[in-house]
Parts: structure tokens; sequence; C-alpha cells
């Protein structure tokens, strides 16, 4: 068991913040001992398993080429079949060790509540948990596998740019790389976007009712915002790509939604060892609604004055402009 005391503090209410301050990644400019000591929280623990399973996908369940020339509902409800098994293994993994059997208690967790203690007339049949899984499976996993089949059916008619890695492989492997880069980019725009009054009303509002998110919430969203969340994997029809890494793009939105989502700081793995989980920026977000609109990797917060840190300092400059921009409005 790790004490965490070590890592981080609570507060009279019992919340916890880790003594870390975030920080945005040290590529403006790259600073190159920086830089390498970041790299391997780039690629581990996340996005290699975001990548691995792209090329699990690719090798083991995507039709073939003259299967995908037509939309039929076949092979597009197979790949829901698999989406659906995917994101109940792997959403459900982390609900079921954290939150149901409650492993490590509440060590490291943010909120000391759990969202299936608590029942709330503003959820679908009172409970966060059962409107979270019905939304991700009823519209979440339904627009990933259409986004998913339209874009397999746009390479395989030639609409996209089809890359082979035995003529490309230097481009495509940089493009790989860039791809938390684009998702990033992609949601802060979309993001911004849905807070704008209307939408967030409307639309946004729905996945902000987990103020205390849990694994299911991730990806329990409006349908709208589905339809943009996943729509980054257009960028690769468009630019020079290659299917399997366009199924990664997908995969870093949905498999990806995860982590931001978990609600605890670090995730034991054995006695005294613990995997940082990388949630508390996107935590913040849930928590204050107005911060943290990305998570770091492209610096848009930073230049747009709404990055926050964790610090105190942070919650000052929040209060600040949250407090200038409503005297703009009144």
């Amino acid at each position: 068991m790790t004490d965490e005391s070590i890592h981080g503090t609570r507060d009279a209410r019992g919340h916890y913040a880790p003594n870390r301050h975030l920080k945005i990644a040290p590529l403006y400019p790259p600073k190159l001992r920086e830089v390498w000591a970041w790299l391997p929280s780039y690629f581990l623990p996340w996005n290699i398993i975001f990548a691995a399973s792209a090329v699990v996908y690719w090798l083991w369940f995507i039709p073939p080429v003259e299967v995908m020339q037509t939309l039929a509902p076949g092979w597009i409800l197979r790949l829901y079949v698999v989406n659906a098994i995917a994101v109940a293994l792997f959403y459900g993994a982390f609900e079921a060790r954290l939150y149901m059997s409650r492993a490590q208690e509440g060590r490291f967790k943010f909120n000391p509540r759990f969202p299936g203690d608590i029942k709330s007339k503003q959820f679908w049949f009172k409970s966060q948990n059962v409107e979270n899984v019905l939304r991700t499976f009823l519209s979440g996993v339904t627009i990933w596998t259409l986004s998913a089949a339209l874009m397999l059916w746009a390479y395989a008619n030639t609409w996209g740019n089809w890359l082979s890695f035995h003529d490309a492989p230097v481009y495509l492997f940089m493009v790989a790389l860039l791809v938390s880069f684009l998702h990033q980019a992609h949601f802060y725009a979309i993001h911004r976007l849905i807070h704008l009054p209307w939408l967030y009303k409307h639309v946004h509002s729905i996945h902000h009712k987990s103020v205390n998110p849990s694994p299911w919430s991730s990806l329990a969203m409006h349908p709208a915002e589905h339809v943009l969340y996943f729509a980054s994997v257009f960028y690769h029809v468009i630019l020079p790509s290659h299917p399997m890494i366009a199924l990664y793009q997908l995969h870093k939105a949905g498999f990806g939604a995860i982590p931001g989502h978990i609600g605890f700081d670090k995730i034991e793995i054995g006695d005294d060892v613990t995997i940082d989980a990388h949630a508390y920026g996107h935590y913040l977000h849930h928590k204050y609604f107005e911060v943290n609109y990305g998570d770091g990797l492209v610096p848009f917060d930073k230049l747009f004055g709404t990055f926050h840190d964790g610090s105190p300092q942070a919650d000052a400059a929040m209060r600040e402009r949250l407090k200038t921009l409503r005297a703009a409005k009144a």
C-alpha cells in the first residue's frame, strides 16, 4: 500500500491534490534535456497502448479492402461489436478495479466520494454510472464505429491518400508521432466551441454532469459532441496517411478518453508501485469548467490564459479572469 501523503495532500473536504504542479510539454521552445526526460511520459503508458490496439485492429479485425468499398451493414455491425467489446473490457477493467472492488480504496482519488454511492435526479435512473454506460454504448461507440467505417470506406475507394509503409516509412512514422498533437489541437478547438453558451447548454452540459468523473464518464456525451470528437479521424483522409494510423487517431480519442476521467492521480499496480494516470489536468476542467480545455501537449491553454496547474496562484488567476469576464457581460 502506497502512502499518498508522500505525493500529495488533502484539503478539509478530503479532496486530494498532488504536490507537483502541472506543466505544459517542454517543447515551446524545446529544451533538449527536459524533452529527453519528458519523452517516456509521452509514450508510456497510454500512447503505446492505443497504438498497439490500432495494430491489432488492422491485422485481425478490419475487413479486406474489397469488402470496405461498400458501406454494407454486415462489416460495420461486426466492427461495432469489436469496439463495444473492447470498450467494455478496457473501461470495465478500470471501473471494476478502482470503483467496484475499490482495490486501492480512496488512495490518490481526487474526489473522495464514489459516484456509485450517490443517487441524483439529474442522471437517468438517478445513477451517474447507468447513464454514462448507456450514453457510451448507445451513442459513443456507435458514432466511433460509423466514423471508422466512413474513414475505411473512403480509403477503400481511393478518396484518401493511402501511403504504404514500404514506400514512406519515415513519413508515416512521423505522422504516427503527431497523432497525439493532432488529437489535442482538434480537441481544444471543439472543446472551446462547445463551451459557447448555447452549445454548452444543449450539448456539452451532458458531459459536465459528471463533476466527479469516473471511467464511464469518458464517452458520456451528447451525440453531437461525439460527432465532433471523433471527426479527428478524417484529417487522415485529407492528408497523406495510412488507415492503420487513422485507427490510432480514433483509438486515441475513444480509449484515450479514459485517463482524463479515471478520477485517480496514480494507479497502484503492486506494493509501493504506482503509475501516473495523467488525469489531474482534465479533472481540474471537470471541477472548474473554464480551465484546461486541452492537456498541455499543445500549449493553447497557456497561450489563451486558461491553463490551471493546480496551484493556489492558478486558482487566484482563474477567479480574477472569470470575475473580469462576468463584469464584461454585465
